[in-house]
């Protein structure tokens, strides 16, 4: 147990069975009257977005949120099969819950399984992701007065706009936080 005054930014709590991520919290304290914390929080199950409000010196549960490394192994229809690297046993996660993950998603891909207790909670990928394009729209000859990019498609479904000399085959290096391009692997 923690107070609401030590909330900071990246905490997982536990509050009123919930579990909740903590993004940012504000104190208030006038002269009079009790401090009042404002947490903005956000539901791991639910991902939704709620604010959370606790006066001074109320405890709150801490949450421990386990990073499990484990590899991608395939794709078994309605689920997504991961396999941890220490213990080789294979889990199953619903394809409803990785909607935009399955975007840069490759076979045999390191990925960490965040957990808690024995519920898993969803999948935490790396920052930049490198992945092949399939198809790239032909390059317009002239077309460079400014930052000119083209539509492309990537191994997995992905389609993400590229600059222009970037070809079919080439290997592209992809943000996972809004799967834009940064730049040629």
């Amino acid at each position: 147990m923690i107070s609401s005054n030590d909330l900071r930014s990246g905490m997982s709590i536990l509050y009123e069975d919930n579990l909740y991520q903590v993004i940012d919290s504000s104190h208030n304290k006038t002269a009079m009257r009790q401090m009042i914390i404002k947490a903005k929080v956000r539901n791991w199950r639910t991902n939704s977005i709620v604010e959370l409000t606790f006066t001074g010196g109320d405890k709150v549960k801490l949450a421990h949120i386990d990073k499990r490394p484990m590899q991608y192994l395939y794709d078994a229809g309605d689920a997504l099969v991961f396999m941890d690297d220490e213990t080789y046993e294979q889990l199953e996660m619903p394809k409803s819950n990785l909607e935009w993950e399955m975007n840069f998603l490759v076979e045999s891909s390191e990925i960490t399984v965040l957990m808690f207790q024995t519920e898993v909670l969803g999948v935490q990928l790396p920052d930049k992701i490198t992945l092949k394009v399939t198809e790239a729209e032909p390059a317009v000859k002239g077309d460079t007065a400014t930052n000119a990019q083209k539509n492309a498609v990537l191994e997995t479904g992905l389609e993400i706009r590229v600059p222009l000399f970037i070809s079919t085959g080439e290997k592209v290096v992809v943000t996972t936080s809004d799967g834009k391009y940064a730049g040629r692997a």
